[in-house]
């Protein structure tokens, strides 16, 4: 008898050491988030409100309209560069590199977004910014706390936002208003389903016999991960919902 209550103490111990490291391993990966988002967004502010940074991303046009320049499309698609990096150097880089690219990407992302200060009010922008917090916290927390396994939903997500992507890249072309609002429309509904997904398999990557070097470098694509879902759910929820300047 005292060996059975010993082996059921032993199990609920275990239990409470592998929720405790859950905890504190989501913690980190929200910490990242919102630390990397705060970064991103003090360069997006910083370029668009100091004349001389803004004149290095971009030009009047003749007709008064800002043009971006070669920096600032540099600045645009370096983010990718970071995105893939880090997706298929994770394993031979250390957790200390790969957190020092993490905060790169995200001041780069900051650099590439700062043209949203000079197209929206800054109200529309903190509206739709605290608008994308609420939405993200409530879907994040879902798929933290479901028992619902979203990895088949997940598989639509994914091909939802393949064809998104394509839908952009015809639009540029077509440059039609309607296109334009659908993909908004649907992006919102992709990166929201996104959101509940990834927290749900970020939590699901976590072993409590990972080493410090492994757990933090999961933390670090778990964070990288949720600030796209964010960003992109920021964005096309702007597109729908900010006040053009």
């Amino acid at each position: 008898m005292q060996i059975g209550n010993e082996r059921v103490v032993s199990r609920t111990q275990t239990r409470a050491d592998i929720d405790v490291g859950l905890r504190e391993y989501m913690l980190r990966v929200y910490n990242y988030m919102m630390l990397g988002l705060g970064l991103t967004g003090a360069a997006a502010f910083a370029v668009a409100n100091t004349p001389a940074l803004l004149g290095l991303f971009y030009t009047a046009s003749p007709q008064g309209f800002l043009q971006p320049t070669m920096l600032a499309y540099v600045a645009m698609f370096s983010p990718l560069a970071f995105i893939l990096v880090l997706s298929f150097g994770i394993n031979r880089l250390k957790a200390s590199t790969a957190q020092l690219l993490f905060w790169v990407f995200a001041a780069v992302m900051g650099l590439s977004l700062s043209h949203i200060f000079i197209t929206f009010t800054g109200t529309s922008i903190a509206r739709v910014f605290f608008i994308t917090a609420a939405a993200f916290g409530s879907l994040s927390l879902y798929g933290y706390v479901t028992k619902r396994d979203l990895s088949a939903f997940g598989k639509f997500l994914f091909i939802g936002l393949v064809g998104i992507i394509i839908a952009m890249l015809v639009n540029i072309f077509l440059g039609s208003p309607a296109i334009h609002f659908a993909i908004s429309v649907i992006g919102v509904l992709i990166f929201a389903g996104l959101t509940a997904y990834d927290t749900q398999r970020i939590k699901e990557m976590y072993l409590a016999s990972d080493g410090s070097e492994v757990a933090s470098k999961k933390a670090i694509m778990g964070a990288l991960t949720l600030y796209l879902d964010f960003i992109n759910m920021f964005l096309f929820l702007l597109h729908l919902f900010g006040n053009r300047e």
